[in-house]
This record gives C-alpha cells, sequence and structure tokens, in this order.
C-alpha cells in the first residue's frame, strides 16, 4: 500500500471515531461541567427563588431543587387568559431539550412560541442538565426526581398545570421523552432523533468514550454505572427495553437521514419502532431527509403537535 493511500485510510478511519464519537456527544450528552459533584439533601421541598414575566407569554422560573442540590431555570409559554388566580386549568406540553443546548432552546431556536400561541396549553421547557440523560445518576445529580417529583407537583399546585400532559423532546431529549412516559406520568410522547436504544451494540462504549471527552474528569459510571455489571440499570434507563411500559401511550418516533449523526439515530429509532410492533404497541413515524439540527426538530413538532394536542383533550 503506497504512503499517500495509508494517509487516507488513517484519515478515513479517524474521521469515522470523530464522528461516531460526535453523535454519542450530540445524542447522550451535555458537554462540560460535569465534574461538579452534588450530593443533595432530599428532604426539603422545590423552591421558588424568582419568577420572572419575559413578555406576554414567557415565564422565567429560577428554582433551587433539592435532588439536583442546585439552582435550576425552567421557561414556560403560557397560554391566554392564564393566570396563577385562575379558576380553570390548562394541559402541559413539556418540551425536553438535547446535548449542547439548553432549557431556552426551543424558543431560541425554532418557532414553537408562534406555533402554540393558540394551543390552550402551558409548553414546559425545564433544564435537562449537564450530560444529565434524563436520569437519577448513581453518584450525582438526581434529574428524573427533579422533573417528575418537583417540578411536575409545582406546575399542578402553584401555575395551574393540569394532570393531563404530553411531552416531546430531541436528541437527549427524546431518550427523556419517551422514558418518562414509561414511567406513567405522560399519556402522549413523541421522540425526534432520540437516542432510543442505549444498549444497541457498540453505543455504550461509545457512550463511555464521548463522557471522558465531553465532561472532562467525570467518571462516566457515575450516570448509569458499568454497562455490563450494571446493566440492568442501563437498561432501566433504554427506551428500547422500556417499550412494554409504553403500552396506552400515544407515540410519534421520528429520525431522518443525511447526515451520519441522523443516520445513526434512524437506525436506533427504527429499532425502537421494531419493538414496539413486537409488542403490538401502536405508533405512528416518520423517517424523512433532515439533519440531526433545529430545523429538523422544528419540522417534526409541527407533524407531531397534532396527535399531542388531541391526545391532551380527551378526557
Amino acid at each position: 500500500m503506497s504512503t499517500r493511500r495509508a494517509a487516507r485510510l488513517r484519515g478515513c478511519l479517524l474521521g469515522g471515531l470523530a464522528a461516531v464519537l460526535l453523535f454519542a456527544l450530540v445524542l447522550f450528552l451535555w458537554p462540560g461541567g460535569a465534574s461538579e459533584r452534588h450530593d443533595p439533601p432530599r428532604s426539603a421541598g422545590l423552591e421558588v427563588l424568582e419568577e420572572k414575566r419575559l413578555d406576554e407569554r414567557r415565564m422565567e422560573l429560577r428554582l433551587r431543587s433539592p435532588a439536583l442540590g442546585a439552582e435550576t431555570g425552567v421557561r414556560l409559554l403560557l397560554p391566554k387568559g392564564w393566570s396563577p388566580g385562575a379558576e380553570r386549568t390548562w394541559p402541559s406540553l413539556w418540551l425536553l431539550h438535547g446535548g449542547l443546548d439548553g432549557y431556552t432552546s426551543w424558543t431560541a431556536k425554532t418557532d414553537v412560541a408562534a406555533l402554540t400561541r393558540d394551543d390552550d396549553v402551558i409548553v414546559v421547557m425545564p433544564d435537562g442538565g449537564r450530560c444529565g440523560s434524563y436520569s437519577d445518576w448513581r453518584d450525582g445529580p438526581a434529574w428524573e426526581t427533579y422533573h417528575l417529583t418537583e417540578l411536575l407537583p409545582l406546575l399542578e399546585r402553584r401555575y395551574r398545570a393540569s394532570d393531563r400532559r404530553a411531552v416531546a423532546g430531541y436528541s437527549m431529549g427524546g431518550q427523556g421523552a419517551m422514558l418518562y412516559a414509561a414511567r406513567g406520568h405522560f399519556r402522549a410522547a413523541a421522540s425526534f432523533s432520540g437516542a432510543l436504544h442505549i444498549l444497541r451494540p457498540g453505543v455504550p462504549q461509545t457512550v463511555m468514550l464521548a463522557t471522558s471527552l465531553a465532561c472532562p474528569g467525570t467518571d462516566w459510571k457515575r450516570i448509569w454505572g458499568d454497562p455490563d455489571d450494571q446493566r440492568e440499570v442501563w437498561a432501566a434507563h433504554n427506551p428500547y427495553d422500556q417499550a412494554g411500559r409504553l403500552r396506552g401511550v400515544v407515540l410519534y418516533v421520528a429520525a431522518g437521514e443525511g447526515d451520519l449523526v441522523e443516520n445513526l439515530a434512524r437506525e436506533a429509532a427504527r429499532d425502537f419502532v421494531g419493538r414496539l410492533r413486537e409488542l403490538d404497541i401502536p405508533v405512528r413515524t416518520h423517517f424523512g431527509r433532515g439533519g440531526h439540527d433545529h430545523a429538523t426538530w422544528q419540522a417534526e413538532l409541527r407533524r407531531a403537535r397534532p396527535m399531542l394536542l388531541e391526545a391532551l383533550r380527551r378526557g
């Protein structure tokens, strides 16, 4: 083999490895800052530190969470007629962000505010954390507990949210949407380019390496443990393995193609959809041409929105 050909081959191999790492980085992780250790007290309640109206619909909450052992933020889009003293309540649509993004990303990078203006729902956009994976870590912050045990009741108690809820998310947030629906808290769930099979062959190793690169100083085992020794923990956070718990939930799964990251997400989504169909669980799908980007996720929210709203309207 010539020196030039060998160099090209090495370049292709390295480029492929970098792309796979990027896939794990974007689908599973939020980069940076995760080395900070949290040992949260679990007895105190969620505390509202600040409540700010940014405009007619946007409300920003700054909270102190015992489950996280830290302050965090939530953005709400409020429906017409909403007030804290209203006699009625409103259904809620939770939108979960992916890796490399935050709780303001849905409003900053998509048209969700205009899209939902007349939907008569409270849109809830919580922070999902740095390398959070919408999970209670084995050693660290408890994101699932924060979202489902602290934030959800606060919204119903103080912000006029009802018990009719739907959830959607992109990339890492797609994984979170299906996991949270499998816990029994949402009547409809949608995943756009989601991490829906984290135990697919080769994926655990990619997650481990990407965690080390994205979150320097973090022991990747702090999230779910070792994928062999703690396989049950990984399976408990794998939508593919939790598919049977989604029976009765209205489901939508989408992924595109055209870039390597999205192609890999598409393969994981097809595995997940296949598992649902093995279990005779209905799911609506859209496997289009979009890439791993906000333009694709905005389009998918538009496609999924009628289905999500219809689920919220049911008695």
